[in-house]
């Protein structure tokens, strides 16, 4: 599915617009991202790199030693749109921190596996299927929950207006 910027993110300008695709799970995930970022910063999430050909990987490979190969077991996942790496330059020390704290619990229940680049400058993420489920049953919950406190609103004032006699 095609990346969009919006008021939340951004895209590389550079990057190829025919590189500009994900999975649909993983563009659940950088709309996610990039909105609690945003709130918390007032800053857009840059996504620097996204779905990449073999070709791609083959010519990155050249010059970059982190990148992974373009086949075989160790593949890079880029090739199946379940990765963007994301801008880490420019972002302050509580930036950098915020996005390991928000990564830290998806990563332990197996949503995502980032790896912070040092030599690029960026934020490695590799989303799996599993999140598109994970981000159902959250709405779903959270939806709940805004339902049962209007319940309990709705009923306290129902007790306080109480019958009149």
């Amino acid at each position: 599915v095609p990346i969009v910027p919006g008021e939340t993110l951004r895209i590389q300008p550079s990057l190829d617009p025919s590189r500009r695709y994900c999975r649909e799970w993983t563009l659940a995930f950088l709309q996610d991202l990039s909105e609690a970022y945003y709130k918390e910063f007032h800053q857009q999430i840059q996504v620097n790199s996204a779905v990449r050909t073999v070709l791609v990987q083959k010519k990155l490979r050249r010059h970059n030693r982190n990148a992974a190969p373009e086949k075989g077991e160790t593949a890079s996942s880029h090739l199946a749109g379940l990765t963007v790496d994301l801008q880490r330059r420019g972002m302050t020390k509580p930036q950098v921190k915020w996005m390991e704290e928000y990564l830290r619990p998806l990563k332990e229940m197996g949503l995502v596996e980032p790896e912070e680049e040092r030599r690029q400058w960026c934020f490695h993420i590799m989303v799996a299927g599993a999140y598109d489920e994970w981000r159902a049953n959250r709405m779903l919950a959270e939806q709940q929950d805004v339902n049962r406190t209007l319940s309990e609103i709705t009923m306290v004032g129902l007790q306080v207006s109480g019958p009149t006699q």
